[in-house]
């Protein structure tokens, strides 16, 4: 099978900006009372962009502690659970084990092991979109950056300062819930531009 050549870090940083998501339209979850609304949204949804975050380790048998954030989008509204919270834990917990939910996102491997073992649940119905470009052809992982290029043309912003931040805080940056948030509707976004989203 012919393999499809993926984007160079070159070719990546010509391409114009992706336009994202402002502050205005990512919500940070991190209350009894946030989490019962975001989950009455998000559960009204049939598919979510879905990612993860966690405080960086940097010993080397360190073992990280995380996630510490989990963020779920629609097409058109993020939000950022901070998992310090019982009912943030609960709520995100409880889309995650949603068969009916379907999850999208990138490089998932790692998020369903740190999810097994800091929240004590299976993530079901979840789609790794590196899954997707691999059976059109594309030899290697794209990621989010990879594939932002390939569908829409566009350079996706993030910030390698915010990547290695410490997500256990509770109150986070506006850096950090940019980025956190975006993570999550990319993932959204080239999933509906591949045009897998149900009519």
């Amino acid at each position: 099978m012919h393999r499809i050549p993926t984007p160079t870090k070159d070719q990546i940083a010509g391409l114009e900006p992706l336009t994202r998501l402002g502050l205005d339209r990512i919500a940070v979850i991190c209350s009894p009372q946030q989490a019962q609304k975001a989950f009455e949204a998000l559960h009204a949804c049939t598919v979510l962009g879905f990612d993860t975050e966690s405080k960086p380790t940097f010993a080397k048998d360190e073992v990280s502690a995380g996630p510490h954030v989990v963020q779920f989008s629609t097409l058109n509204q993020a939000y950022v659970f901070q998992l310090h919270d019982p009912a943030c834990r609960e709520a995100a917990s409880e889309l995650l084990e949603s068969s009916r939910l379907l999850k999208v996102g990138f490089g998932l491997a790692g998020d369903h092991v740190q999810i097994k073992r800091t929240l004590g649940v299976h993530p079901k119905n979840v789609l790794d979109l590196n899954v997707i470009f691999k059976e059109k052809g594309y030899g290697r992982e794209l990621g989010v950056r990879g594939a932002v290029a390939v569908v829409f043309k566009r350079r996706f912003l993030k910030s390698r300062k915010a990547t290695t931040s410490n997500w256990s805080n509770r109150q986070l940056t506006d850096s950090q819930i940019i980025y956190s948030g975006n993570d999550a509707w990319a993932a959204i976004q080239v999933y509906h531009a591949l045009g897998l989203m149900p009519s």
